[in-house]
Formats: C-alpha cells, structure tokens, sequence
C-alpha cells in the first residue's frame, strides 16, 4: 500500500520509494528508506499534508510526496 492511505495512529515499514531523481532523493533524505518505520501521527485539516514521527522526529509530508512510498502496516 502507498503511506498517503495509512490510516492515522498505525505503524507502517517502508518497503520502496517510486519517485525518481530529485523527488527520491528528497524523501531519502528525509530518513524514509527502506527498512525504516514510522507512524502517522495525523492529517491537516484539509488533509493535506500529513504527520509522521519516524525515530522521534517529527515530519509533515504532502500526499504527493507520500503517494510515491509503498509500505507495510506493522
């Protein structure tokens, strides 16, 4: 499944990032490999962007961005 349909309050492992050059990168950057967990934490009011905690930092990403990751519920 992609992160931007994880459900807030669940624990999810990111399997692969689909994005390509600069957006992958991006989101490597950011720690989201493969292998790391994280947590939804929640949704702005419109939905956009979302809330994760991933190793006690605390990171907002935009559906766009979290479309491009596949991960697996905990």
């Amino acid at each position: 499944m992609k992160l931007s349909e994880g459900e807030p309050g669940k624990s999810y492992r990111v399997l692969r990032i689909l994005g390509r050059g600069m957006v992958k990168r991006r989101i490597m950057d950011m720690g989201l490999v493969p292998g790391a967990r994280l947590r939804i934490l929640g949704e702005a009011p419109l939905g956009d962007p979302m809330d994760v905690e991933l190793n006690g930092t605390f990171l907002s990403i935009r559906k766009k961005e979290a479309s491009l990751i596949e991960v697996e519920e905990l």
